[in-house]
């Protein structure tokens, strides 16, 4: 994904940098790029409202910033993911509070993520991990119950498909959330992504949330080196969102800042690569799903391995979960073949990493004074002994499927 042989990048993002070189106007404030990549997002997932950013970590801040928490509140999520999801957390003076995960997957378990959920939680952020679907409707169906906003952290999952819904979980998207929680209320059919479907006919990761995330950081499945979108069907909640993203400024006002905000805002540069390379998206899930079908098929049967469900992953990587352990010697073993291989996914799950001991702002540890960041054994094993991720591309062939393939089967 560093090389250009990795890449879709070609000549259509050319000539869209030289077409927005050539207009002279490089700022987003007063240029048209920006604006219609929103509207491309917008209409690919069936959206009100499309805002983009200057990368996914900003796009995660701005969800946050549309969930409101006061000083102190806390936003349940995943202990595997970049730390671009918990950083916005912290960034607004919230707390994270870390929910352990499906072991099959690594994605939130709700039954970890309800209990919790306490008097000051104020969000629920699921992560679609390596581009499959979180239990995203039972997570909605939770944070209704408690009034709670649910965001959805996209960045590996463009075009992920979620399943159909299961018996009990609602239809429709937001409810009325719990007074005091900060959210409009939205009545029905105003969720997100009101018919907007995946080439499979499922409906589309980030269309269930009250907020969608996404990145077009380099290594994503499309790019713009850095670059960020988050989609909402809330008028407020876009409201709050764009006004954040552009130092509080109400252009309409005049020289007027309305609230605090940061300059989030993307260049048209970003915007007209973003663009082009959104018009190949399908082409790119097209091509990772055919040959992740492909060694699916390939290591079916093999014993001491789990492999991912294939129904509406996105394959930002290929995960692998050994539930007896061996990780490490896995990835190794591929490594010595050339193949992309990690075990883990990160060095330590981010319950664990070192940023929970020291201060946040200045000599601060505020807002974790007296926080200790809770145990997620079925993360922790993940991370330390059953999960290896392999990276994944949409230029991989059969051949390279096939090595890859020989490399498990013969593993030691």
């Amino acid at each position: 994904m560093a090389d250009p042989e990795g890449r879709t990048l070609g000549d259509e993002e050319i000539a869209a940098l030289e077409r927005v070189i050539r207009s002279g106007m490089l700022n987003s404030v007063w240029g048209t790029e920006a604006k219609a990549l929103e509207r491309e997002m917008a209409q690919l997932y069936g959206s009100r409202h499309a805002i983009a950013c200057s990368s996914g970590t900003a796009a995660l801040h701005l969800s946050v910033v549309a969930a409101a928490p006061d000083p102190g509140d806390e936003i349940i999520t995943t202990p595997i993911t970049d730390f671009g999801t918990v950083a916005p957390i912290l960034a607004q003076n919230a707390v994270p509070v870390f929910a352990d995960v499906d072991p099959s997957d690594g994605n939130l378990d709700p039954s970890a993520v309800e209990a919790l959920i306490g008097p000051r939680t104020r969000a629920i952020m699921a992560v679609h991990l390596f581009g499959a679907a979180a239990r995203i409707d039972e997570l909605r169906a939770l944070a209704d119950r408690h009034g709670l906003a649910l965001i959805e952290d996209c960045a590996q999952a463009w075009l992920t498909e979620l399943p159909d819904h299961g018996p009990g979980l609602p239809v429709e998207g937001p409810g009325v959330p719990a007074q005091g929680s900060g959210l409009p209320a939205q009545g029905p059919g105003e969720q997100l992504g009101g018919g907007a479907r995946g080439v499979g006919g499922g409906r589309l990761a980030g269309t269930v949330g009250d907020v969608g995330t996404f990145s077009l950081q380099q290594w994503k499945h499309i790019t713009c080196g850095d670059g960020g979108v988050v989609i909402t069907q809330d008028d407020e909640l876009a409201r709050r969102m764009r006004l954040f993203s552009d130092k509080g400024w109400d252009r309409a006002a005049g020289r007027s800042h309305a609230s605090l905000g940061l300059n989030y805002r993307m260049t048209e540069l970003q915007a007209a690569v973003a663009s082009a390379q959104l018009a190949k998206l399908d082409g790119v899930l097209a091509a990772r799903r055919r040959t992740a079908a492909h060694l699916l098929k390939a290591l079916e049967g093999l014993q001491g391995l789990r492999l991912p469900r294939p129904e509406g992953h996105a394959w930002w990587l290929f995960p692998l979960v050994l539930p007896d352990g061996g990780a490490g010697e896995l990835a190794a073993h591929l490594g010595a073949a050339g193949i992309p291989a990690r075990p883990g996914y990160l060095a330590e799950p981010l319950n664990r990493a070192p940023v929970w001991k020291g201060p946040v702002y200045g000599g601060s540890r505020y807002p974790l004074e007296g926080y200790t960041s809770a145990a997620c054994p079925e993360a922790e094993r993940l991370v330390a002994e059953t999960l290896l991720v392999i990276d994944w591309n949409e230029h991989y062939t059969d051949e390279h499927v096939e090595l890859i393939a020989e490399r498990i089967r013969n593993r030691p």
